[in-house]
């Protein structure tokens, strides 16, 4: 049993035990100790990884294993990890043991619904661990599969819409994938021997560009659909604003992640001269899609729609960095997928606690909520002032590390594409304080929310948690940083 394999073994073991689990009780004690369970595994590979790198271990990926699966087609169980996966991992960790809590109160089949979370996070981790590309698709595709179920049965609004809405444009976006994923194969033996699904040894060899050209774009658009690409990020909005709290906690700060993860993983550092070629095309897609994320934001009245278009445009930022080629772009993408995880996580999981006390996610219909909920009241302040950007907390680094970066290109028309990018902050600055004051100040439009209860203890937990970690990334963002920058040299090297 390889290190790593524990983050896909122990959810799988949680689905077991919870077969066999009777008592809610039972249940919830099942989750926790999985779920602290994984964020010490995330913990502990942190100050391994930091530890192997200090000891001048320069390998490209750490704690490796590889297990023949299926012969005929030389696919093999691979995995390692560097310093981005360990991130991602460790983002992944965090959210899935706050979404715990956040579910704690369900009141609705209990079981199931762990259950299928469970499954959803065992695609998460192994998505992030996997370095075949089979085994990377095989994750990519069961972490989406129990979003149909977890939106469609245990959501609210127009849930049926949502989750079919979902499952198509994310599986029409797979069979983009599988195709891109199949001609890298295809191409991964130009001087004959045997073809390959492993990602490191594909990066050895050179893809013919006339394939390159055909390819980069299916596997870039496949991953991209995941990360909110212009015009295919739709499914986003109505997927958001109908899942259950700890779903949207996770399908916003870790699933989206899984888009821009792949971008830069398979499409970029598997075909660096297409992506050099082709990227101002997908520049001008995600360029639009933070703009027009930021936009849309302004003007809706739904606290979820909100949060979901400002996620279009935080996640179109990340794919917009990588699209720039340089180190300090990229390492400011990764940077901008653990802030953006980690925030918006913290905004979902706030407005469904807001939702369950109000029974409305209409901004009209309240105001004066500081007054009668003070600390989750703060809480939102506090998760928007990271949404837009405050310095000492993760939005600014991450932003400011994006634009520098992007600034950092040469070519005229992408300085052009940046300034318009970078005007997403004064929009997002708009629509966030303009929420704020709604929704929080002022005198309380509804007399039935004078009777309001603040935030039980399970919810203060998973809220202060998720606080910590905006804050700490803040003010202490250089470690993360070091170990995002050293694990993107490959992918510059390959770019030239």
């Amino acid at each position: 049993m390889n290190f790593l394999s524990l983050f896909v073994a122990i959810p799988v073991l949680m689905m077991l035990v919870l077969l066999v689990s009777r008592s809610l009780n039972g249940i919830r004690a099942v989750m926790v100790t999985g779920a602290t369970l994984l964020l010490g595994l995330a913990v502990m590979l942190v100050y391994m990884y930091i530890g192997e790198r200090g000891a001048g271990n320069t390998a490209e990926m750490l704690f490796c294993a590889d297990r023949l699966w299926f012969e005929p087609l030389n696919i093999h169980y691979a995995v390692g990890v560097d310093g981005i996966s360990v991130v991602m991992l460790l983002l992944s960790a965090v959210i899935v043991f706050t979404g715990v809590f956040a579910s704690w109160r369900l009141a609705v089949q209990q079981k199931e619904y762990f259950m299928w979370f469970c499954l959803l996070a065992t695609g998460v981790f192994g998505f992030f661990i996997s370095i075949d590309l089979f085994t990377m698709f095989l994750f990519y595709e069961v972490a989406l599969i129990p979003m149909y179920l977890l939106i469609g049965v245990w959501g609210s609004g127009r849930k049926e819409y949502a989750a079919m809405k979902l499952t198509l444009m994310l599986m029409g976006g797979s069979a983009f994938l599988l195709v891109g994923i199949l001609g890298i194969y295809f191409h991964s033996a130009p001087e004959g021997g045997s073809y390959t699904m492993n990602l490191l040894e594909i990066a050895r060899v050179h893809i013919p560009m006339s394939a390159q050209r055909l390819f980069f774009p299916l596997t870039f658009l496949g991953f991209g659909v995941l990360g909110a690409l212009f015009p295919f990020h739709t499914w986003s909005p109505d997927g958001h604003a109908s899942a259950p709290t700890a779903v949207s906690m996770l399908h916003a700060g870790v699933l989206m992640k899984l888009g821009g993860y792949g971008c830069f993983r398979v499409a970029i550092y598997l075909m660096p001269e297409a992506a050099k070629e082709l990227s101002w095309i997908f520049i001008v897609l995600t360029g639009i899609s933070v703009v027009y994320g930021a936009y849309s934001a302004i003007v809706q009245k739904d606290l979820k729609y909100i949060n979901a278009y400002s996620s279009v445009s935080h996640c179109g930022l990340v794919l917009f960095a990588i699209l720039m080629l340089n180190r300090t772009a990229m390492t400011g993408a990764v940077l901008q997928m653990l802030s953006h995880g980690l925030m918006t996580a913290l905004f979902f999981a706030l407005i469904g606690m807001i939702y369950s006390r109000t029974h409305t996610r209409s901004i009209e219909e309240m105001g004066g909520l500081m007054k009668v909920m003070p600390f989750l009241s703060v809480c939102y302040v506090i998760a928007g002032l990271a949404s837009l950007g405050l310095p000492g907390l993760s939005g600014f680094v991450a932003e400011m590390t994006v634009f520098v970066g992007a600034f950092e290109h040469a070519d005229t028309f992408y300085r052009v594409m940046t300034v318009v990018a970078a005007t997403s902050i004064v929009i997002t600055a708009v629509y966030i304080l303009r929420v704020v004051g709604r929704l929080l100040y002022g005198n309380v439009l509804n007399p039935a929310h004078l009777s309001l209860k603040d935030a039980t203890w399970d919810e203060r937990f998973a809220v202060v948690c998720l606080i910590i970690a905006v804050a700490g990334i803040g003010l202490a963002p250089g470690w993360i940083a070091d170990l995002i920058s050293g694990s993107v040299l490959p992918v510059v090297g390959h770019l030239g």
